[in-house]
Parts: structure tokens; sequence; C-alpha cells
């Protein structure tokens, strides 16, 4: 990686899969479908969902707290593969969450991921999620803070 370009890209597009797993996490779903190009398209195989475009990512963001009581998605870093203006490669995930029907998951999974550069950097054009691991076992915890509480940092010094 001699040229600054590459690795300048390779810093954004990072950036970009921390920036989604953080907009899903705070359920921030306009934040989630600007990470997208305007035909960008989501695929949960596993749900299954396929969402085309920002209008139906955000619309379907709009719909998860019906049906999701907490979600915590971590990303480690996979691989790039830089073409230009465009690029794709792998992030890898953890992910638990509780459904509001009480269900439990844990995910170790997969996104395989193509990017552009835009005016406004790099974006996803497509992004499939794909489970390698799935266990329904009742998670045990719960979040820390009380219903109705603002999540948040905690309070400074």
């Amino acid at each position: 990686m001699k040229d600054l370009q590459a690795i300048a890209d390779r810093v954004e597009i990072e950036a970009l899969r921390g920036e989604y797993s953080d907009a899903v996490m705070m359920r921030d779903y306009d934040r989630v479908a600007s990470l997208f190009t305007p035909d960008g398209v989501l695929r949960m195989p596993n749900v299954p969902v396929k969402l085309a475009g920002q209008k139906d990512i955000r619309a379907w963001g709009d719909r998860v707290p019906e049906f999701v009581d907490f979600l915590l998605q971590t990303t480690h870093p996979g691989i790039i593969h830089l073409d230009g203006g465009t690029a794709s490669g792998r992030a890898y995930m953890h992910e638990i969450g509780r459904g509001r029907d009480g269900r439990s998951e844990m995910h170790h999974a997969i996104y395989h991921d193509r990017y552009q550069r835009t005016g406004d950097g790099w974006k996803f054009t497509e992004r499939v999620y794909e489970v390698r691991y799935h266990d329904t076992s009742p998670l045990t915890g719960s979040p820390p803070h009380a219903a109705g509480a603002p999540a948040g940092p905690p309070p400074g010094p």
C-alpha cells in the first residue's frame, strides 16, 4: 500500500463500516440509509428481507423497534479490494439481540459488501448479511439502564 489514495480509501471504507454498526445500535435509520447510494441494497437472507434504496432501508428502520427489544452489533475488520472508484470487501460481525417476543439471538456473521466512491465519500452499493453461526439460547442479561432512561455515555468526572 504505497499509494496514499489507496490508504485513504481503505481508512474511509473501514470508517463507513463502523458508522453503519453505530447507526444500527443507536437506531438511527436515517443515518443507516444515508450510508448507502440512492439505489443501494441491503439484504438479510436470514430474516428474510431485501431492502432496495434508501427509502426502503429507512422504512425498515422505522419498524425495527416494533419487533426488536435491543441489538448489539460489533464490526471486526475484514478485507477490502479496491478497484478505482469501486471496491468490494467483507466485514465480520458479532451480534446479539432480543426480540419483543422474548426470543434471543446471537450471530457470528459476515457482511459481503460492495462500495462506491461518491462526492460525499464512500457508500455501500450492496451489503449482504451471511450468518455463519446462529444461537437462540436465552440471554440472561439485560440493558443496564431502566426502561425509558436515556442511553448514552456515562457522566464525566
